[in-house]
């Protein structure tokens, strides 16, 4: 490289550096004055120097000032070296109080009606939906057959009743043999006619319960037997509910209790009933335990068969309510701060329940009680503390 050109670089150098000795040196004012550069040139070419001095100076001041406050609060003792917390109060929790389960819709009396003779359909008299009485003939079979027998004793029973008449009549000429026998005769002549009416009586399909006709699955001209189901009658006023629940409500359901109940096709509406039974053990498998509940249904809007949300209310189990920002847990286990008379104080807890909002503990613990949730670091067993709502009420501000 040209010596010019190492000389204009050396001088480059050589000026960057004293200007930033200039304008970043708190002293390079005082400096130049002390090397006989006039005030005018140095007032300008070092303001910067200057007021970097004059803000130190300031910062100083203030510090000391603030040193001085801080050592007359220190002094002034009290309330100032308690450890800002917020607190909340415990509250009371309950467990165990609800219970939910899903269980299945029945009428309260239910009848698959069947022929009590074989023959042919000859005549249907209801149809799907209609209502019925106990006792109303929903379909008749063919009955000649039994017409012809019922006629048959019933000429039977007129010939006896002569017989036994005339016997009696003539009771000098013949031997109490006779009679006897001709008033056996009726007797049996009379049973004939009752079966023979009976055997008619069956060729009629009656409905053994009131109730409201479901689909009729068969047809006139069919050949039914006595297993073949002629129609399903529903006594739907009132729907059983059939459901399961855990083994530990086992010894808190009873007989009588009121339930709700919610259909999935009804969302939003409740029907209320009562518990109409309760199994006599517990379920093995499922450590569950069998309930049947009785919903009035008067105003006929729930089908058997429908699906049922069912909810319980009890007493349930209290225990204190916390916090769960307030548990902690060391060594020994899980602990809360206690604050009282401005100290804290370290109380042991077993967890019990956990939920979103809340823990519930078994403590000594009472409603009321403060709990520590924040500025948990710096809580130490019997040190000050001093509670956020405090602090805001005097106007305090806090130094934490």
């Amino acid at each position: 490289m040209a010596f010019w050109k190492q000389f204009v670089l050396s001088l480059i150098v050589i000026i960057a550096g004293f200007a930033a000795w200039v304008f970043l040196a708190p002293g390079a004012g005082d400096t130049m004055r002390d090397a006989g550069i006039p005030e005018s040139i140095v007032s300008r070419i070092a303001p910067k120097a200057e007021e970097t001095a004059e803000a130190g100076a300031s910062a100083g001041a203030q510090g000391q000032q603030r040193g001085q406050g801080q050592g007359q609060n220190r002094r002034g003792g009290g309330r100032s070296n308690a450890i800002l917390v917020a607190t909340e109060a415990v509250v009371q929790g309950v467990v165990n109080d609800r219970l939910n389960a899903i269980g299945t819709g029945d009428a309260i009396r239910s009848v698959a009606v069947t022929p009590q003779a074989t023959g042919t359909i000859r005549e249907i008299l209801i149809k799907s939906g209609d209502r019925v009485k106990a006792g109303q003939v929903l379909a008749k079979l063919d009955s000649e057959e039994q017409v012809i027998a019922r006629g048959q004793a019933d000429v039977a029973v007129k010939a006896a009743v002569e017989k036994s008449n005339l016997y009696h009549n003539i009771k000098s000429s013949v031997s109490r043999m006779d009679v006897f026998d001709s008033e056996i005769a009726e007797q049996g002549a009379r049973l004939q006619l009752q079966a023979a009416e009976l055997n008619l009586a069956r060729r009629n399909i009656t409905a053994p319960i009131d109730g409201i006709v479901g689909i009729v699955p068969v047809n006139i001209g069919d050949n039914v037997t006595t297993s073949t189901p002629i129609v399903t009658l529903d006594d739907r006023s009132e729907i059983l509910v059939d459901f399961w629940v855990p083994e530990r409500f086992s010894n808190t359901v009873a007989v009588g209790q009121p339930v709700e109940a919610m259909s999935v096709a009804r969302p939003g509406q409740l029907f209320s009933g009562v518990i109409e039974a309760v199994d006599n053990r517990i379920d093995a498998a499922s450590r569950t335990l069998r309930l049947r509940a009785r919903i009035d249904n008067s105003s006929d809007e729930l089908r058997a068969g429908m699906s049922f949300s069912v909810s319980m209310k009890f007493p349930g189990d209290k225990y204190p309510a916390v916090d769960p920002q307030s548990v902690q847990w060391d060594s020994q286990g899980s602990f809360v701060w206690q604050v009282s008379d401005d100290k804290s104080h370290k109380v042991r807890v077993s967890i019990v329940q956990r939920n979103p909002d809340f823990i519930l503990v078994k403590a000594d613990l009472k409603d009321g009680d403060k709990i520590v949730t924040q500025g948990l670091q710096r809580v130490r067993e019997g040190g000050a503390v001093r509670v956020s709502a405090d602090v805001a009420a005097s106007g305090e501000v806090a130094t934490q």
